[in-house]
């Protein structure tokens, strides 16, 4: 990635669906020409982007809240989140048995194909297993294939884009691995620990905004105007993205407005201070003992 130009702030954003509201100014006229002149904006996956930031590739950039560390700042107001079940997250199961139990379920699998595009969702994969569950699965990383994934592992776990088409095309998986059961890690997660399911925020490494006339305040309001009129056009998100992946758009427009919450408000920031504490408790992650907001 070239270095900071013109005392822009270089940006690490995610191409995935669930981003597409944050993004909207930045893809969008009129607000996009002077974003431009602020941000220098490419797109990558969610564990890239805090690889770019932490080595300094990238300034700010939408990361998963695995990859926090004392040296980023949070950027106030909007998150990828979910209060219950989120969708683009699935843990499928291999079906050993007749009971849809989830405990018994979860306490038959010994490994696991991860797709490793984001450290969020295997560490809270890992919580679920270590803490709730009591076991502690080989983690066996894989391209986001299920049925490959589930022909070499007891359960598949899938992010994003590929676990919401994988929803979509579960009849035919399930004809090729077999039967399985589907669990929605989001659910998992709120349903057992009390608080909504996190899983990115805006970061900046503050360092960054001493070398451009961006302020603090002026890159949280640009953040969260971005966000605001994203969810102002949900339909023109539907229509944009129908071509791009293969969802009915009824599917896309729930998936937005209902499968997840854009806000980091009090109940996500405890969200993440407590998925920090149980994922240093069980030597997933490094301590974080406190957030840092810009």
């Amino acid at each position: 990635m070239p270095p900071l130009t013109s005392n822009r702030l270089r940006v690490a954003a995610i191409n995935f669906l669930n981003p597409a509201p944050l993004m909207w100014d930045f893809e969008h006229s009129p607000a996009a020409a002077e974003l431009a002149e602020r941000y220098e904006l490419h797109y990558t996956h969610p564990a890239q982007c805090a690889d770019e930031i932490l080595s300094g590739r990238a300034d700010l950039g939408l990361i998963p809240v695995a990859s926090l560390t004392a040296d980023l700042a949070i950027v106030p107001g909007c998150a990828i989140a979910s209060l219950d079940r989120v969708r683009s997250i699935q843990l499928i199961v291999k079906r050993k048995s007749n009971d849809d139990e989830v405990n018994r379920v979860l306490e038959g699998v010994r490994t696991i194909a991860v797709d490793l595009a984001s450290r969020s969702s295997l560490a809270y994969a890992q919580i679920l297993f270590r803490r709730f569950i009591g076991g502690d699965p080989e983690i066996l990383p894989a391209p986001a294939d299920p049925i490959a994934m589930l022909a070499q592992a007891d359960a598949a776990l899938l992010i994003g884009d590929p676990a919401l088409l994988a929803l979509e095309a579960r009849d035919a998986i399930e004809r090729a691995a077999g039967p399985c059961v589907w669990l929605d890690l989001a659910h998992e997660w709120s349903s057992r620990a009390g608080a909504p399911w996190v899983a990115a925020v805006w970061a900046v490494r503050p360092e960054a905004l001493r070398t451009t006339t961006t302020t603090g305040a002026q890159l949280t309001s640009d953040l969260q105007f971005s966000r605001d009129h994203g969810l102002a056009h949900i339909d023109a998100l539907v229509e944009e993205w129908t071509p791009r992946i293969a969802l009915p758009p009824e599917t896309i427009r729930s998936y937005l407005t209902h499968n997840i919450h854009y806000t980091l408000d009090r109940e996500c920031i405890f969200a993440i201070e407590l998925f920090r504490r149980y994922a240093a408790d069980a030597d997933i992650l490094p301590a974080l003992p406190t957030l840092r907001f810009l």
